[in-house]
C-alpha cells in the first residue's frame, strides 16, 4: 500500500524542488518515488491563501498519511549559510497582536487568546514529533516565526529577534502547523535559506541554490520515509 504525502509549497518556483528529485515519476498528476505517493499543492503566498487552499484540498481529498511544508525562508541566525536546509519545529504568528505605543503585545499577551489553548503551548505551535525525530540527523531543527510582511529593515529585524529569538522567518509556516495540528495530520516542515533577514537587498539572495539544496534534502528524507 502506498504511503500518501501531501507536499505543500507557496509558489510554482518552490514546487520545482519536488519536481527535480532524481527518480521521481509523475502518474496522473501524482508524484511517486518508491512506495511514496506524493500530491503537490501550490497553496499561494501568505497565511490566508495557505489556509484556504489547504482546507479545500483536505475537504476534497481527505487526510494524507503525512503533510510536508517545503520552501524557502529568510534567516535571522548567522550560523546558517545561504542554501542550508533546516526543519522548523516551533512556529508562531509573530505579527498578530496589538501595538501599544512603542510596545507590541501578542494576542496572548493582550489576553485575547489563551496561550495554552490547543494547538498552542505558551503561544507557540510545535511540530509533530512522529516524523521530525526521524530526520533530525538530516536537517537541523530550528525555531521559526510567521509574518504577513516579510522583514526588510533592521528596526523590524531587531524587534522580532528580541521578542521571539527566531532562527528563520516565513509567511506560511505557522498556518500550516496550526491546520495540521487541528486536523491531527502528522506533519513536517522544511525550509531552505534563500536570504538573510536584513535591509532588503535581493542581490544577496540565492533562491536557485536554496531550491537545489532543498531538492537534495527532500530526496534523502523520502528515502528515510520509504
Amino acid at each position: 500500500m502506498s504511503f500518501k504525502i501531501l507536499y505543500v509549497t507557496a509558489t510554482l518556483n518552490e514546487a520545482e524542488a519536488l519536481k527535480k528529485i532524481k527518480g521521481i515519476l509523475t502518474v496522473n498528476g501524482v508524484y511517486r518515488i518508491g512506495n511514496l505517493e506524493i500530491a503537490l499543492l501550490v497553496a499561494g503566498v501568505g497565511s490566508i491563501s495557505t489556509a484556504w487552499n489547504l482546507n479545500q484540498w483536505l475537504s476534497k481529498n481527505g487526510k494524507p498519511d503525512l503533510a510536508i511544508n517545503g520552501g524557502i525562508a529568510g534567516s535571522f541566525n548567522d550560523e546558517f549559510n545561504i542554501g542550508d536546509v533546516v526543519m522548523p519545529i516551533a512556529d508562531c504568528f509573530a505579527d498578530s497582536g496589538i501595538e501599544d505605543g512603542e510596545s507590541f503585545l501578542t494576542l496572548f499577551e493582550a489576553g485575547f487568546v489563551n496561550s495554552d489553548e490547543f494547538p498552542f503551548k505558551n503561544g507557540i505551535v510545535t511540530a509533530d514529533t512522529r516524523y521530525s525525530v526521524r530526520i533530525r540527523q538530516i536537517v537541523k531543527p530550528v525555531r521559526a516565526i510567521t509574518v504577513n510582511t516579510a522583514t526588510g529593515t533592521d528596526v523590524t529585524r531587531n524587534k522580532l529577534k528580541k521578542k521571539f529569538n527566531p532562527d528563520i522567518e516565513t509567511m506560511e509556516g505557522a498556518t500550516f502547523f496550526y491546520i495540521c495540528a487541528r486536523e491531527k495530520i502528522p506533519f513536517l516542515a522544511l525550509r531552505s535559506i534563500s536570504n538573510r533577514i536584513e535591509l532588503r537587498n535581493k542581490d544577496n539572495w540565492n533562491i536557485k541554490l536554496a531550491l537545489d539544496n532543498l531538492s537534495e534534502k527532500l530526496s534523502e528524507i523520502f528515502i528515510t520515509l520509504e
